[in-house]
Parts: structure tokens; sequence; C-alpha cells
């Protein structure tokens, strides 16, 4: 099948939300993980609830609860319309909130397995040699749970590229806008466009299948146990 110049679009913005959508997270993501790893208490617990919320909760759930939150009538839509700015919602700057929002646990959580699997020494050995807390989170902490980062990376950017629930709810489904890839799957199966919806399908299969494989590449050991 040849891809039409919608296909390209759609395929397009899925990368670019998938690559913006990453970098955002791992930027807001690290060092969250890093705070929550530290002594257990019931700010942390209630924190990281919300952080990996979105794994449990209904993708139109989170979408729809974020419209409300992004619209006219919710906070930020009304601080935005106080300043005179363009509301979120329909938006790709609302598909990169709510795909920041969904793809949290996926960063979250490996980064936070990672720097509670290193443990308190390597900060002590930093503060011995003069290191700041920033210091040593930048200079130690990061460089030693550098596959965890990739394991992140690699699954915040493929969870984006699947999501549907969340950008239907807050993009909509405006071509050359906010139509993703997962969108225009699903109106080729409107449309009775199976061929069409199949090739799509498979690219992101195929493109699922080596993010596994990656992700198991960056995991190694599980299943060499003897």
């Amino acid at each position: 099948m040849i891809l039409t110049p919608a296909d390209i679009k759609a395929m397009t913005i899925s990368l670019k939300l998938g690559l913006v959508t990453t970098i955002l997270t791992l930027a807001i993501g690290a060092p969250l993980a890093w705070w929550l790893s530290g002594k257990e208490g019931m700010g942390r617990r209630f924190i990281g609830a919300l952080a990996t919320m979105p794994l449990v909760l209904p993708p139109t759930v989170l979408g729809f609860y974020l419209l409300v939150f992004l619209g006219p009538r919710g906070p930020v839509g009304q601080l935005f319309s106080y300043f005179g700015m363009r509301l979120l919602p329909f938006t790709f700057g609302g598909l990169v909130f709510a795909s920041v929002i969904s793809s949290m646990p996926f960063v979250v959580q490996p980064l936070r397995n990672a720097f509670e699997a290193l443990g308190e020494l390597p900060l002590e050995a930093a503060k011995t040699l003069g290191a700041g807390p920033v210091r040593a989170f930048l200079t130690v902490m990061l460089p030693q749970a550098r596959p965890a980062f990739l394991t992140a990376a690699i699954m915040a950017f493929s969870h984006t590229l699947g999501e549907f629930g969340v950008v239907l709810m807050i993009g909509g489904n405006i071509p050359d806008v906010t139509r993703v890839l997962s969108m225009q799957i699903y109106v080729y199966v409107e449309m009775g466009r199976a061929e069409s919806a199949h090739a799509l399908s498979a690219i992101l299969m195929v493109f699922a299948a080596i993010t596994m494989v990656a992700t198991q590449c960056l995991n190694p050991g599980r299943g060499s146990r003897t």
C-alpha cells in the first residue's frame, strides 16, 4: 500500500507528539521519581499514587477530566481565558499536555525502581566529595540509571504513538492538526477501508514489537536465572 498524504501527515503528527511528550515526561518524571524513591511518607505515597493512576484509569475517563480541567470552565481554561490565551483542547498543545499525563507512569515507575535499587551509597559518596543534591543527581544518579532512562523513553514514546482514548477526548479528530496515526486507523475503519486500516495497524504492530525487543535487551538477566 502507498501511504496517502493524510497518512503521512498523521504519522508526522504522531512522531512529533511522541518526541515532545517523551522529552517533557522525562524532564518532569526523573526528578519526581528520584523524590519518590526517598524515605516513605504519606505525601510521597499520595503523589506516587497520582503519578501512576493513568495506568488503571480508563483513557476516556482520564481524557474527559482533562477536558474539563482544560476547558473554559476548568481552572486552567479560566486562567488561559483571563490572559487572552487560546484554550488547549483540540490543539496540538492540548495533545502534548494530555499525553504527558497519560505517559507519566511509564517514566516514573522504571526510574523510581532504578533509583531505589541504587540506594543511598552513591549519593553519600558524592556528598563526601562536596557535591550538592542537584549535582549529585545529575552526575551520579542519572548516569548509573541510564538503562532505566532508555527503557522509560522507549515506553513513553511507544505509549504515546498508540494512545487513542485520551487523544480523542482532548484533540478530537482534526485533520492536519490533531489527527494522529491511531485516529487515522479509526477513520479508515469507519469508512470501511479495511486494507488501509490493516496497513497502518501493521506499522504500529511492527513498532510495538521493536519496542518490546529493545526493552528486553535493556533489561537482561531476568530470563538467565538458573
